[in-house]
């Protein structure tokens, strides 16, 4: 059984139709003392990182979404939720994430190119990954669909499965033993977004 996180800050309702087309049934889940019953877990996310930490510490969802992690179980983070599995984010101060993969979110910076880069990172783009079971079967480029204003700097090379390019070369996807995320919408990404989410199901 799978659990979206639900915790006020995510389009629950456009991942669970993902899973339903895959035919997955998937529990949108706000209870935290619930989350630790479920085989894996998705960490959605759309909004300020500030506000999405905030809601989380107030659900008691943090230290449920930790200690589900420390079980081994496979968890997910998708857009804001991938970026809340890293140590900080500058996004309207500096703001303390959920520590589960080392590095810091930061903007993107706009000031280094003759045309400034529009923000946010909105649309399709290809994502260049490294072998991993999560895009198994997806040609090492794909496209697929993006809403941002920050990325994730990873603090070992090692975590991060994934890499786009808006301007520079940046982090999209990220992976530590059974913590995942990926910066695009998989949700939106039709076929290669709905590939991803199968073998996230098959891990």
């Amino acid at each position: 059984m799978i659990a979206i996180v639900d915790y006020n800050m995510g389009n629950l309702a456009s991942v669970k139709n993902a899973f339903d087309l895959l035919g997955e049934r998937v529990i949108v889940e706000s209870d935290p003392d619930k989350l630790h019953t479920y085989d894996k877990v998705i960490l959605p996310g759309v909004g300020a990182f500030g506000d999405a930490m905030e809601h989380l510490r107030q659900r008691g969802m943090d230290e449920a979404v930790r200690e589900y992690t420390h079980s081994g179980k496979y968890l997910l983070g998708i857009c804001l939720g991938m970026q809340l599995l890293f140590d900080s984010s500058e996004e309207f101060g500096l703001t303390q994430g959920l520590g589960l993969i080392e590095g810091r979110v930061i903007a993107f910076n706009k000031s280094e190119f003759n045309t400034p880069l529009k923000v946010p990172h909105m649309g399709w783009n290809r994502m260049m990954t490294k072998k991993h079971p999560l895009f198994k079967g997806l040609d090492e480029a794909h496209y697929l669909y993006f809403v941002h204003s920050y990325h994730a700097v990873c603090t070992h090379e090692s975590d991060s499965i994934g890499e786009s390019i808006y301007g520079y070369r940046f982090t999209s996807a990220i992976a530590h033993d059974n913590v995942m995320g990926i910066q695009p919408h998989p949700e939106k990404s039709h076929k290669n977004g709905l590939n991803i989410l199968k073998n996230f199901i098959n891990l």
